[in-house]
């Protein structure tokens, strides 16, 4: 089809015909809203790195899960900053936690929001790695249990879904096989299972208080120049009984997301993350670029290359947007 035969404009005219063409539409459905929790009461600490976002006590929390749930967001990701950390990481799989009990009282006041809990030790460790050390090198499969029973914890609690996202090999089967044998099997895991070692995480770091003490995490992450590895870290996942597979960042790896799409039929999860939210919202402050346009059209990108599902700090100011 040429010019002047074929004419793509005449279906650009009018905003009726571009949406009765649109291929990819954006819907809150799609959105999954991460919340930092922390403990005390009426606290709201700003996170410099990502303005709008904040570290929550619990009654805050609550306010803004249900604020959440009005504008029909189905999910919140729970992250917790701990009072204590040490080299275990006990807090992450504590009774007592801070997402244990952030996980009760949402399920407590705001019964209808799903609420998914990040599985890591890496916020309870005193030296920031996400499993057990042993020397300078994190122990894979003695990290294995205690990530484990983080996820059980997590579920007895009450959570409606965990998100391994320490990267350790074999984690997903370890958490299927602790939740079967506690009466959880119907509870879904959604693996981390495409992790890059990223430089885009930095300004999460900073809220989560998550900063590895020495070394870096590339021997864990996904180095940033494969992408034939995030099909095999993905089929594991899958094989080990993962039920959601997340791959993060989102925005420079939409290319692993459209691989990972083609490849895995189960649905795909992809987590916008705070680098990405942070930098659109520097251009914004500065006046360079329109931040709801641009945040829009990254939020439509990330799902066009083929995520179901997106993670992502814009989900309250989308949903507003959409909804309006």
């Amino acid at each position: 089809m040429l010019f002047p035969d074929y004419r793509p404009r005449r279906l650009r005219q009018t905003e009726a015909f571009r949406r009765m063409i649109r291929e990819t539409t954006l819907s809150v459905d799609d959105l999954i809203l991460p919340l930092f929790a922390i403990g005390g009461k009426g606290v709201k600490n700003p996170i410099p790195a990502m303005p709008g976002q904040y570290q929550l006590s619990l009654d805050n929390l609550v306010k803004v899960a249900r604020e959440a749930l009005e504008h029909h967001i189905p999910a919140v990701m729970l992250f917790g900053i701990p009072e204590k950390k040490d080299p275990l990481g006990t807090g992450a799989y504590a009774k007592d936690g801070i997402v244990q009990k952030a996980v009760r009282e949402l399920k407590n006041k705001v019964p209808d929001l799903s609420v998914i809990t990040d599985v890591c030790l890496c916020q309870y460790t005193d030296h920031g790695h996400c499993g057990v050390v042993e020397g300078n090198v994190v122990d894979n499969d003695a990290s294995l249990d205690l990530i484990a029973r983080t996820a059980l914890s997590h579920v007895k609690a009450g959570a409606d879904m965990v998100a391994p996202s320490d990267m350790m090999d074999g984690r997903v089967s370890e958490i299927r096989a602790i939740l079967d044998d506690n009466s959880y099997s119907g509870i879904p895991i959604m693996s981390y299972a495409v992790k890059y070692c990223s430089a885009y995480y930095g300004p999460f770091r900073e809220a989560a208080d998550s900063s590895p003490k020495f070394g870096d995490r590339r021997t864990y992450q996904m180095d940033p120049a494969n992408s034939l590895e995030s099909i095999r870290e993905a089929t594991m996942d899958v094989e080990e009984g993962a039920d959601i597979i997340m791959i993060k960042p989102a925005l420079p790896y939409l290319d692993i997301i459209y691989r990972v799409r083609e490849e895995i039929d189960l649905p795909i999860a992809a987590y916008n993350v705070s680098g990405e939210y942070a930098m659109i919202k520097a251009a914004d402050k500065m006046g360079w670029l329109d931040g709801s346009k641009v945040m829009l059209e990254t939020l439509t990108a990330i799902k066009r290359a083929g995520a179901d599902v997106i993670l992502t700090y814009f989900a309250l100011e989308a949903a507003r947007i959409l909804q309006s």
